[in-house]
């Protein structure tokens, strides 16, 4: 038994490394299909030296073998500055993804493209039948990528897609209590875990505090009032600009029982810090889950920093929303790149000095490490060796 034991010891390294070897050309497209990773394997060996999207593109513009893909198939207008946009992903896009999770999205535009990730709003089961997924997006002053996607995105665009990541989802089995409480365009995880529980006929306590600076600012508006009406969950909406924002008190007021409650909660950096110290304070920081927004964990605050381009001497004062690929492109710097959406590690180069973070994650990266340029930005002053 035991040589036999070794055996097989043996055979499955060789067998793990020689699949290995054999996807390599497509390791870093995010899938959890074997079978569409051996077929993407196969494209790209069978047509080198080109491209396999030489070949596949001529098919299909969303088949790939190196990244996935997606075609815009509606923009829907929510507000005045926001819209639902729905997604059909290419090949090889796994919908078993959980509601509260978000998606990385990349746009061509001007020649270059941009990557942003955003909530998905669908419902996984839905998603799985008609092949569609949803994110909804509000139009920030600073932010160029959201602006576009609001206003100038149409219908049948190509764009890059990652695959639905983050660890901002219910539990299962449901908890007998829940919180929902957001703010502005952090709603819009939570109507994905608000649509899933009920598409899915799970019953249990539920009460959502949403804030919104006006009626006309509400994402969602009709939907949470049906909610309210069908009694499916306690709806509390707070318009700040007539109302007062939200403190404490008020929150305590709405949900009197919220330190027996599992609460999860998104939106503004404020916002979060207030409802950290009223759990705090009520005796269960630990029932509270939080998401922050993506810009706001690659930003740290709005100031950014200063990057410098160790060989060539060159620096940019950048904020924390501007990524390290971009700062050093618009000083002329020579940047090594590839898909500029986190997924090919072209980009990636070494901390000198300083420390970045992954925008797309939040995590804080320092002197001695290497980064992706293309979802990091400046968090503080930094040098980067290139």
């Amino acid at each position: 038994m035991g040589v036999q034991e070794r055996g097989t010891g043996d055979r499955e390294p060789r067998s793990r490394s020689w699949r290995e070897r054999f996807e390599a050309p497509v390791a870093e497209v995010a899938s959890r299909n074997r079978a569409a990773n051996w077929v993407r394997a196969a494209a790209a060996r069978i047509t080198t030296p080109l491209l396999p999207d030489d070949y596949l593109h001529l098919a299909n513009p969303l088949w790939s073998a190196r990244e996935l893909r997606g075609k815009i198939v509606s923009v829907t207008g929510e507000t005045e500055d926001s819209a639902t946009i729905r997604i059909k992903p290419g090949w090889g896009f796994s919908f078993d993804y959980a509601a509260g999770q978000y998606v990385g999205i990349g746009v061509l535009v001007d020649g270059r493209w941009t990557w942003r990730s955003y909530s998905l709003t669908s419902v996984p089961d839905i998603s799985q039948a008609d092949k569609t997924i949803s994110i909804t997006v509000k139009a920030m002053p600073e932010g160029f990528l959201s602006t576009h996607l609001v206003n100038g995105l149409q219908p049948g665009t190509i764009v890059r897609l990652a695959a639905p990541r983050g660890e901002f989802v219910l539990p299962d089995p449901l908890p007998e209590k829940i919180l929902f409480a957001t703010a502005g365009s952090g709603i819009t995880p939570i109507i994905s875990m608000l649509r899933m529980i009920r598409h899915r006929g799970q019953r249990t306590d539920l009460v959502v505090v949403h804030s919104a600076p006006t009626p006309d600012d509400l994402l969602f508006g009709d939907e949470l009032d049906e909610l309210s009406r069908d009694g499916f969950a306690t709806v509390h909406t707070v318009f700040t600009r007539s109302g007062g924002k939200l403190t404490e008190r008020r929150i305590a007021e709405l949900c009197p029982d919220l330190a027996d409650r599992q609460a999860w909660a998104c939106g503004p950096a404020g916002f979060l810090e207030l409802l950290e110290r009223t759990f705090a304070d009520a005796g269960a920081p630990g029932n509270l889950h939080i998401e922050r927004f993506a810009l706001e964990r690659g930003a740290s605050g709005a100031q950014g920093g200063q990057v410098t381009f160790g060989r060539s001497g060159k620096s940019a004062t950048v904020d924390g929303a501007t990524t390290l690929l971009e700062a050093g492109e618009n000083e002329g710097v020579l940047m090594p790149f590839g898909c500029r959406m986190g997924i090919c590690q072209s980009c990636v180069v070494m901390i000198d000095k300083g420390a970045v973070r992954d925008l797309r994650t939040g995590v804080e990266h320092v002197e001695g490490e290497r980064v992706q340029t293309c979802v990091s930005a400046a968090a503080g002053d930094c040098t980067l060796d290139v």
